[in-house]
């Protein structure tokens, strides 16, 4: 057993309002600045859609993640060893129109104009060029267009539906969205940094957090093409490549990176988990439908004897291994299993997990009445307005079980509160719903509870980084680290004129 710690993160879609919060204090930290303009490390998306950038999802044209070779993984795009030899032709990168050309306004023209019988307009003008252009797209371009015939229907995830599934999803009056936010999942399998034929990219060891080494990057983009999430940048003005750093100085003071904080919905979740490095390669073998329960396997319990000793062999103190048992993340992911990753059959092993949302049921009209009456406990469940493998198809390899538990768990949580607090439930029903899910009373009380109420630092359980043990396995020299006055790189002074 080779016991490892890994940062990870759960999203509740069910609570995400779609304020674009979290992008913006991302922006506003990590990406204002030149070559980076068009980047959103952090990105909110509205599903169905294409997303940012656009069908970010489809591997049959940008090659991204892993796939099964001869009984082996083997990157989507080629091995890193071919990529070598070809190392200046990289058919397979998104464009920037797939992305948008990022824009200003010439506000001075506000202004500046002289008087005349119209109002004076900022015209947009390119951030790359400077020349005036019209804008045709943006990173949220289809935010809330979720019956669009333009954007929604082109959703890669629709493909798996049959004809009459479809034109269900596109009726005017069932139409039906929600938002998925979105950053750098710091996978534990991460092709970004198995296709860099420079090793820029590497994962931390002492919390798993995937970083780019600025000044090993030489800008050949593998990284961009191998991500199948599209979460690997490349900075045209330094000619690096750049991505989601999970705010890692802010974690290293035991602080939430950026995005969750700012989060108004109080959607996100972050804590520490322990698994099985060992098991890595049994995971990734398993078919499509089996991949996330082979994920929640390699998952290991902070409290288990055996794995604590693994443990602290690896280096992983009793601070950190009590944080792991305060994880929400452990909680939502391996105890209650409400928690799923986005497309595992990308063969990464992302370590960002999403609560999936309860949606509108399907329901008619007759005589002018809207009717959304149903027989069965669970048939709102069943008759949701996106159908059930659409879900199955974003956050479980196509496993249409591992959806219906989670959105069932939630839904009987909801009975069990309604009975607590408006009393408008037979408690016969919510019993036999909690029987059903194998859950407690007890249990479906903490779950509302974390979902609803949680406190800050209930959400966020970040495990002491001791940053010092890191740097001392790399430069034997602590005391170049010490005493800094965090300008980044600069010239020693020396005596003289």
């Amino acid at each position: 057993m080779d016991v490892r710690l890994q940062m990870a993160m759960v999203f509740h879609l069910d609570k995400c309002i779609g304020c674009h919060t979290c992008s913006i204090a991302c922006k506003n930290v990590w990406t204002d600045r030149k070559g980076a303009e068009y980047m959103w490390w952090n990105n909110v998306e509205t599903k169905p859609g294409t997303g940012y950038p656009t069908a970010w999802e489809d591997q049959n044209k940008y090659h991204g993640g892993w796939e099964q070779k001869n009984g082996k993984p083997d990157l989507k795009m080629g091995r890193r060893e071919l990529r070598v030899l070809n190392i200046f032709h990289n058919p397979h990168l998104p464009k920037l129109d797939d992305y948008y050309e990022p824009w200003t306004y010439k506000y001075e023209d506000l202004f500046d104009s002289p008087e005349g019988a119209d109002q004076p307009t900022a015209r947009p003008i390119s951030m790359i060029t400077g020349k005036f252009m019209d804008i045709e797209a943006g990173p949220n371009w289809d935010d809330d267009l979720g019956g669009s015939p333009v954007y929604a229907a082109n959703d890669p995830n629709l493909d798996n539906l049959t004809d009459e599934e479809r034109a269900q999803v596109f009726e005017i009056d069932k139409l039906v969205f929600f938002y998925l936010p979105r950053i750098c999942n710091h996978c534990i399998n991460p092709a970004c940094v198995a296709a860099c034929p420079s090793g820029a990219i590497y994962k931390r060891g002492e919390d798993g957090i995937v970083l780019i080494n600025q000044e090993k990057c030489r800008g050949w983009r593998m990284c961009v093409t191998a991500c199948p999430y599209k979460k690997s940048y490349y900075n045209w003005s330094t000619g690096k490549s750049e991505k989601c750093i999970l705010c890692f100085p802010r974690l290293e003071t035991g602080q939430a990176p950026a995005c969750f904080h700012s989060c108004v919905g109080r959607i996100r979740y972050l804590g520490g988990l322990l698994y099985d490095a060992d098991r890595l390669l049994d995971t990734v073998h398993v078919t499509d439908d089996k991949l996330v329960e082979a994920q929640r396997e390699m998952i290991l319990d902070p409290r288990d004897p055996q794995v604590r000793e693994g443990a602290m062999r690896n280096g992983i103190d009793a601070r950190a291994l009590e944080a792991c048992e305060r994880s929400p993340v452990y909680r939502y992911v391996k105890e209650w299993k409400l928690a799923l990753p986005l497309h595992p059959e990308f063969r990464t092993l992302p370590m960002l997990f999403y609560v999936p949302p309860l949606l509108p049921v399907m329901a008619k009209s007759e005589d002018g009445l809207y009717d959304t009456a149903n027989a069965e406990l669970f048939s709102p469940i069943e008759k949701a307005r996106l159908p059930m493998k659409y879900m199955a198809s974003l956050f479980s390899g196509g496993n249409i079980e591992q959806v219906r538990y989670a959105l069932k768990k939630q839904y009987a949580v909801r009975l069990f509160k309604r009975l607590d607090t408006v009393g408008d439930m037979d408690a016969a029903t919510v019993k036999r719903a909690l029987d059903q899910l194998e859950m407690s009373e007890e249990e479906a009380e903490q779950i509302f509870r974390l979902t609803a109420l949680p406190l800050f630092d209930q959400r966020f359980v970040i495990p002491p980084s001791h940053r010092e043990q890191a740097l001392q396995m790399l430069n034997d020299d602590m005391w170049e680290e010490k005493g800094g006055a965090g300008f980044g790189f600069r010239d020693a002074p020396v005596r003289g004129a």
